[in-house]
């Protein structure tokens, strides 16, 4: 196989989108994110990278709580509006229904099937961005996207961002069980 290099300087990656959600200024504010990973199992971190100037930024600063918000593909106009519009410029907090866990003012979406609230434990600055570490508190889940108690990733029906530019996407078919299928896998022998 021949590669061929790219000039982008961000990967092509399919990434999840996320709502990110947190007080600004006595409102629930809601930003589009896509740069959102899980860091670490216990305690269970996770991390989110968004610019310093984003409104929905300086509410998770201030208040040191925020919230993680996986939109199913219906939503998809709403979630797009979220990234294209600042809160310091348009009222977000009656885009969505929201409701409140554990932490009581970290604002989650109703309308997301899948909400995390979380602690802020950590700020690190790059260039514009700040990469916010925050700890799950509390994870709600829609009864209706699970499968046997757990959550299901085709009832969930997230939105995936393929970088740098899009398109938003969805989850396609099952590939393999993970953790499973290289069981019985043999490496070909080495050509040294």
């Amino acid at each position: 196989m021949s590669k061929v290099k790219i000039e982008k300087v961000l990967p092509p990656l399919t990434l999840p989108v996320c709502l990110a959600g947190a007080m600004t200024n006595g409102k629930p504010n809601f930003n589009t994110i896509a740069w959102f990973t899980m860091l670490n199992d216990t305690p269970p971190l996770i991390g989110l990278s968004m610019a310093r100037g984003r409104y929905t930024a300086k509410g998770i600063r201030e208040s040191g709580l925020f919230s993680v918000n996986v939109p199913s593909s219906d939503t998809v106009a709403a979630v797009d509006y979220c990234g294209l519009h600042s809160g310091k410029t348009v009222d977000k907090s009656a885009l969505f229904e929201v409701f409140y866990g554990d932490l009581k003012t970290a604002p989650m979406v109703q309308a997301c099937p899948l909400t995390m609230e979380c602690r802020l434990v950590r700020t690190v600055e790059f260039g514009g961005s700040d990469f916010f570490v925050g700890e799950i508190v509390s994870i709600y889940v829609e009864e209706s996207a699970l499968k046997n108690g757990k959550p299901d990733v085709e009832k969930l029906d997230p939105i995936l961002f393929f970088m740098p530019e899009g398109p938003y996407r969805k989850v396609g078919r099952t590939l393999a069980g993970a953790w499973e299928i290289g069981q019985d896998y043999r490496p070909a022998p080495s050509r040294v």
